[in-house]
């Protein structure tokens, strides 16, 4: 193995389980299998070292251990119940999209119905953006490597970016992220005071390596969408926004049927970020006093934060009781600082603005993902590609059966119909 990246402290443990196998694992464990009273194996599967496709192949098995035969058997319930419930089966079975091998690893393409629900629920952010005064904007999906050298994506992202095209006597990469477009469209020309906050908008497409071993589904691709809001305001301006930020985001999770919500506040990694600590004490006493004005419970997250700033994780507990990591909020003092943006002030100054990056649903793919497995594939009517169905119960009925098909279409209903000479299951099937 690597031992040589193993770190976290002075001293390496390991265990052995048999003559033949020794185990270099955190743990803890347990002296014999004899305490385990409660538990199961699963399954085996083949797993590449470290999730690296070049790597050795390994043996993993997974199990699960609990504390008592109840909790064991209910945990297995809920693992059923999430196998019926993978969007990977559901949007196979519901026609909805597809990931062909010709494309190549973690890229799907959206078929029709896919396509519906998508853009509804593209059209509602777009909506409910609008009604909150943002305002749109749209960036190209390419950029020069100068742009993030500025930014610092390529001293601490450039493992999460694609490699570089040379072109025009330059370098390219596909955008991993979209803040630096956001603040070069804010740079274009001089800002007031009176202009803040100033909320832009993108569903935004960005592209992020990831090995082929980690890639599952929707739920973690190499290209996908975001719905990214960027907001320059002031320092007086903050509290209020990120407390705004926080009001928007659970109206819009409630309204796609979430009610469960769990608080993380991630605070910075030294080795790992970039700016002062006086402002990175100032953005994480914003995050962490808007949270407390909430009078939410919240946990820590000690250096998970990103490079260029802290965060608020909001994360969902779907209808059979996993919990889903969707929506953040970040306090950002260095980009403004790199991208050397400005405002003149009431005083006739010059001030620096503060950044706040904001995605709600995340990544577009993934939630719906989230969405297909929280309702086990039975969308809510405003969401459904179908909402009506018409099922004739004989051949002397289609012509009305394609009348009403007409009529419900002009008026505003996803409607289809089932021919009259399939079998009676044809109900059941329409209904499952």
């Amino acid at each position: 193995g690597d031992a040589g990246e193993v770190g976290g402290g002075d001293s390496v443990s390991v265990y052995r389980n048999s003559e033949s196998f020794v185990d270099l694992c955190r743990g803890p464990h347990v002296p014999s299998t004899g305490k385990l009273g409660h538990f199961a194996l699963m399954k085996v599967a083949g797993a590449y070292w470290r999730g690296n496709e070049k790597g050795p192949m390994l043996q993993r098995i997974y199990g699960t251990a609990w504390e008592s035969k109840a909790a064991l058997q209910e945990h297995l319930v809920r693992l059923e119940e999430a196998e019926k419930r993978d969007h990977r089966r559901l949007a196979t079975e519901m026609d909805l999209l597809s990931f062909p091998p010709e494309l190549g690893g973690g890229l799907a393409v959206w078929h029709p119905k896919g396509a519906i629900v998508r853009k509804l629920m593209e059209d509602y952010s777009r909506e409910r953006h609008q009604n909150g005064g943002y305002q749109f904007v749209y960036t190209p999906h390419l950029a020069n490597a100068k742009l993030f050298e500025t930014s610092g994506h390529l001293d601490f992202y450039k493992d999460g970016m694609y490699p570089p095209m040379e072109m025009d006597n330059g370098t390219y990469y596909p955008k991993p992220m979209n803040c630096p477009m956001h603040c070069l469209i804010y740079r274009d020309r001089q800002r007031s005071y009176r202009e803040l906050p100033l909320r832009l908008f993108e569903l935004g497409t960005v592209y992020r390596y990831e090995r082929a071993g980690t890639l599952h589904g929707l739920m973690r691709i190499r290209g996908f969408t975001q719905d990214d809001s960027h907001i320059f305001c002031t320092q007086e301006q903050i509290g209020d926004e990120i407390r705004s930020l926080l009001d928007f985001v659970l109206s819009v999770l409630r309204r796609f049927g979430f009610d469960d919500f769990t608080y993380k506040l991630s605070t910075r990694d030294p080795q790992k970020s970039i700016g002062t600590d006086e402002m990175w004490d100032k953005a994480t006493s914003a995050l962490r006093n808007a949270l407390e004005r909430l009078g939410v419970q919240y946990s820590i997250g000690e250096g998970d934060a990103a490079f260029y700033g802290p965060k608020i994780d909001v994360d969902v507990r779907d209808a059979i009781g996993r919990k889903w990591q969707l929506s953040t909020i970040q306090a950002d003092f260095q980009l403004p600082e790199r991208f050397g943006l400005e405002y003149v002030g009431a005083d006739n100054q010059r001030h620096r603005p503060i950044m706040l990056h904001r995605a709600l649903l995340g990544s577009v793919e993934r939630f719906f993902g989230v969405l297909l497995e929280h309702y086990g594939g039975s969308l809510p009517t405003w969401l459904a590609p179908v909402q009506v169905r018409i099922l004739p119960v004989t051949s002397a009925h289609e012509a009305h059966t394609a009348t009403l098909v007409s009529q419900l279409a002009r008026d505003g209903y996803r409607v289809d119909s089932v021919a009259a000479d399939e079998q009676l299951g044809k109900i059941r099937t329409c209904t499952g």
